[in-house]
């Protein structure tokens, strides 16, 4: 086995040249790559970078997207702020959320 270390610009890099590039944001490729370093070095395994896995694996949208997706009942919910934190509590009750950025979120798909 071959294993290259990559940094963030050829992880970014790598979703572009598998046109995947408008798959993430830049904010949200950003936190994928911290949260998979951060799970290596938690590990001590390698992660492999295989773009469609990752695409499989993950899932960045806006709160309202989310909401719907999930069917999560916001009608006790006022202001935009309580609606973004009862999605946030949502997918953390459900899921990893490796990111967030103006109310959208990026989260491992469950």
């Amino acid at each position: 086995m071959i294993i290259q270390s990559v940094n963030l610009y050829q992880f970014r890099d790598a979703f572009v040249r598998a046109g995947r590039a408008d798959q993430f944001s830049y904010d949200g490729l950003s936190a994928i790559f911290d949260y998979l370093e951060e799970l290596s070095d938690d590990t001590g395994e390698h992660v492999e970078l295989d773009v469609i896995a990752i695409c499989c694996e993950f899932s960045e949208s806006d709160w309202e997207s989310i909401a719907s997706d999930y069917s999560i009942d916001l009608t006790d919910c006022e202001e935009e702020e309580e609606k973004i934190d009862t999605v946030r509590d949502y997918l953390e009750s459900h899921t990893s959320v490796v990111g967030e950025s103006n109310g959208s979120f990026v989260y491992a798909i469950f």
